[in-house]
């Protein structure tokens, strides 16, 4: 082995150590390296993530740099980032959806958290960074993505009058019984009936190829969330909670009963955890601090982000512009787009699902 195979050989082993903060694993274990050259005056390195990450070169960059700079010495470093989403493992029971690789619920054990809000900024910031993303509104008694993504008064299409075609907005295939129904219309239905409309939703809707398709789960932690928990193909759950005590409590109660039907929690989002005056920039926890990372650490998960309380945070949702593409560089978006790439990096060290792999079966009498 000549000097430049050994050269070759500590670049790669430099880069697999290095421990990514989203994926909380080295490259080595995400076998992520997929490319290794070294020269007299430059190296390059391919990446492959298995999250949305077109943004990321320069962050990830610095870092490897800075870790690798005693195999570097004076060579200049050039980083081909890319990402590979596959789809992963749903529970036991169910089958995943035939073009969607991945459903992520995003969850609440109570109303007013901001669950919406942080849905509909979680697809677009997917969406941002290159991923094909879906969101489903689920919350049948209250829709509100018809008016957070600017969809209100618009109606879906069909073209074979079996499937609808979902509604598009900043890049994100949207569908919801609001686009169905009078804005003003209330909808007195009991469980049996809303379940079988978001069946029907999520299944009579013509999505495409989907990476990822956010569901916009109802509040609470009854019958009707138990029910669509057993129903969809979920490969992972958002739990959206406040930092005071009694929505913790509530949180808790949507966090377990995710495990009751084998569904893994990716992690926490503390909404409304800190806010800055627009005016002097004094900043105060207003709701409490800490309960999200408190809640975090007791179950075992990831803290995914920490957002902020900020009043144009309120505007740009109410506006049809969520924060993620109407200020896409300022410090509320940056807090969005990081709580985006830590979830699909937690969705991206789950199980695999193999299942597309496998021949269809079938059994017929001759």
């Amino acid at each position: 082995m000549n000097q430049t195979d050994d050269n070759a050989e500590a670049l790669r082993a430099g880069a697999e150590s290095y421990r990514d903060p989203y994926l909380g694993q080295t490259l080595g274990d995400a076998k992520a390296v997929t490319e290794v050259h070294i020269g007299a005056g430059e190296a390059r390195l391919g990446i492959t993530l298995g999250f949305p990450c077109s943004d990321y070169a320069p962050e990830l960059g610095a870092a490897l740099r800075t870790h690798l700079a005693a195999v570097l010495g004076n060579r200049s470093l050039t980083l081909r980032l890319q990402s590979s989403i596959t789809a992963h493992a749903v529970q036991r029971t169910l089958k995943p959806l035939e073009n969607v690789k991945n459903i992520v619920a995003v969850a609440s054990g109570k109303g007013g958290v901001g669950k919406s809000t942080t849905a509909a900024n979680l697809a677009l910031a997917w969406a941002a960074q290159g991923a094909k993303v879906g969101l489903l509104d689920a919350d049948i008694y209250g829709p509100s993505q018809p008016m957070i993504m600017g969809l209100s008064g618009q109606k879906p299409t069909s073209v074979d009058g079996k499937q609808l075609n979902p509604l598009l907005a900043h890049g994100v295939a949207v569908m919801s019984i609001g686009f169905l129904i009078d804005a003003e219309q209330p909808m007195a239905w009991r469980g049996p009936m809303v379940t079988q409309a978001l069946t029907q939703l999520l299944g009579d809707t013509h999505w495409g190829e989907l990476d990822y398709l956010v569901v916009d789960m109802p509040p609470g932690t009854g019958d009707i969330q138990l029910t669509l928990s057993q129903r969809v193909p979920v490969s992972g759950a958002v739990i959206v909670t406040t930092p005071q005590d009694i929505a913790l409590l509530d949180a808790r109660k949507g966090l377990k009963m995710f495990e009751k039907v084998e569904v893994r929690v990716l992690g926490i989002v503390e909404n409304m955890s800190v806010h800055v005056c627009s005016n002097c920039g004094h900043a105060e926890h207003i709701f409490g601090a800490g309960g999200g990372a408190s809640m975090a650490r007791q179950y075992g998960v990831q803290l995914l982000g920490e957002l902020p309380l900020d009043v144009r945070i309120r505007e740009e949702a109410d506006g049809g512009t969520p924060t993620v593409v109407a200020e896409p560089a300022s410090l509320r978006a940056q807090a969005y787009f990081k709580m985006a790439r830590r979830t699909a990096a937690a969705l991206a060290t789950m199980n695999k699902d193999y299942s597309r792999l496998f021949p269809t079966i079938r059994v017929e009498s001759t």
